[in-house]
């Protein structure tokens, strides 16, 4: 092997070796910000999921359901609920400010409002269902 052959795979690691070390701080970053977020949000997480809010949800949205012959399919995606009819979603979603309710129909995302859990669950499914 002469010498620039030598000092060309030399360069060639040296090359590589740091866009590895960029590409391992880029993923350090990008973890740390998911952390943080989800710092952020675990206290509004918590409270959906332990809320008597949510319970009321549960139950309404299943008689609601049953009187319009729909079936509520329901769903915990990380710390989104997710409520299913036919082609319509519901999904809680926690963010560091409090939780927003997102109304879905097929993939498009219609509207989003802040959710009170102090509110009327039964308001929102109909909403929602009608």
């Amino acid at each position: 092997m002469s010498f620039l052959d030598n000092l060309e795979n030399n360069l060639k690691n040296l090359e590589s070796a740091e866009e590895g070390k960029e590409a391992a701080e880029r993923q350090d970053r990008s973890r740390e910000r998911e952390r943080a977020a989800a710092r952020a949000i675990a206290p509004w997480a918590e409270e959906l999921k332990k809320s008597p809010f949510t319970g009321e949800l549960l139950h309404q949205a299943a008689r609601v359901g049953f009187s319009m012959r729909v079936k509520v399919h329901v769903a915990w995606l990380g710390s989104t609920l997710r409520l299913e009819a036919r082609e319509r979603r519901l999904e809680l979603r926690p963010t560091p400010t409090g939780i927003v309710a997102a109304y879905l129909e097929g993939q498009r995302e219609t509207r989003t409002e802040p959710l009170d859990l102090a509110g009327n669950p039964e308001a929102l499914v109909r909403a929602w269902l009608a």
